[in-house]
């Protein structure tokens, strides 16, 4: 059920940070505009990471996410790493997000409800996956 719910919200996940990279690139105004920050937020020194949209590192974390769970039962070491992977991708998003969040809430002053979207679906990964590896140690 964990690992399920982990796939639903990774292909959430990068639906949303797709869209966001998509924006980004093509310098389109977000769907939300008017009901949140998007455009300001999208539009702020803080939107690249070395000339890379920050949304399209987000895209590549959902899909190596996907990556790991897929390929979980397919090889023997993630069989046995999966869990603690998982762990560190979803932990690092999980911190990131938090970083993102306070730049849009103390530095840009401006909301873009897909950001906060990715990083609630990052925040309950994180969760899920803090579980799940749980479990899997005590299953030893």
């Amino acid at each position: 059920m964990i690992k399920r719910s982990l796939i639903f919200l990774a292909i959430i996940g990068l639906v949303d940070s797709l869209y966001l990279t998509w924006i980004k690139l093509s310098g389109s105004e977000a769907i939300c505009s008017g009901v949140g920050g998007c455009d300001v937020v999208n539009t702020s020194e803080y939107a690249l990471l070395a000339g890379i949209p920050i949304a399209l590192f987000g895209a590549a974390a959902y899909v190596a996410i996907l990556l790991v769970l897929w390929l979980e039962n397919r090889n023997s070491w993630l069989s046995e790493n999966g869990p603690l992977l998982l762990f560190g991708i979803t932990l690092f998003g999980f911190l990131y997000s938090l970083y993102l969040t306070y730049i849009e809430l103390f530095v840009i002053f401006a909301i873009c409800p897909f950001c906060v979207a990715s990083a609630v679906v990052m925040t309950i990964m994180f969760v899920l996956s803090w579980i799940r590896l749980r479990n899997s140690w005590s299953l030893e």
